[in-house]
């Protein structure tokens, strides 16, 4: 089933997660899309973000929305036009959407080393608490990344970045949990973050 997983982590804030095994067509098929999200994804030039944007309206039925009900700011950040928040992703074949009474962000990566090599674009903080020779490092990095990445969804402000502004703080062994703070020019805002791996790849969402 391509609805992958259901979570809830507090009574006003729900994650959906799809696994995306169907074709464009079969995706095609099965939702209704506005002129202008008909042009969008006809625009693509892979199928694979065709798909992606596709299966984001396929978990906008599974909460209850049309794709009529969404809508995109000047800076490229989505919203409901009944108010709630909302913030989506997509790597690959997975994509997920996260809608909450409070203002979110959420990110799914795929695992790659490849991530060490940009690992100095984004990382200030943390690499005080990162070891390079740990077996788990370029999973740490792609946690750090995906927590960055929700921050920047949800902040939605020209200028942040990565490596200056966003703090992830570590993680203990087990956990799936931490904080995150922006730190940026007279605003410091804390969130609260959860994530989770799954077949190779790793989603995170920030709460504020």
């Amino acid at each position: 089933m391509p609805l992958y997983k259901t979570i809830s982590p507090n009574s006003q804030t729900t994650v959906k997660i799809w696994k995306i095994t169907e074709s464009f067509d079969d995706l095609m098929a099965s939702v209704n899309l506005k002129p202008e999200s008909l042009n969008r994804v006809m625009g693509m030039k892979s199928e694979l973000h065709q798909r992606g944007f596709l299966s984001v309206r396929r978990l906008l039925q599974e909460f209850g929305y049309a794709d009529t009900d969404l809508f995109y700011d000047e800076n490229g950040k989505p919203h409901l036009k009944d108010g709630r928040q909302i913030s989506i992703t997509h790597s690959f074949n997975f994509s997920a959407v996260i809608i909450s009474d409070s203002v979110i962000g959420i990110d799914i990566e795929k695992q790659r080393d490849k991530i060490q090599i940009i690992a100095h674009k984004f990382i200030d903080y943390e690499s005080d608490y990162l070891d390079k020779t740990a077996d788990d490092y370029v999973e740490k990095l792609t946690m750090i990344w995906c927590v960055k990445e929700s921050l920047y969804k949800l902040f939605a402000t020209s200028g942040l970045s990565f490596k200056q502004h966003c703090l992830v703080i570590p993680i203990s062994d087990g956990e799936n949990e931490t904080v995150a703070w922006i730190d940026y020019e007279n605003r410091k805002c804390r969130y609260n973050i959860e994530f989770l791996e799954f077949e190779g790849f790793t989603c995170a969402y920030a709460i504020a």
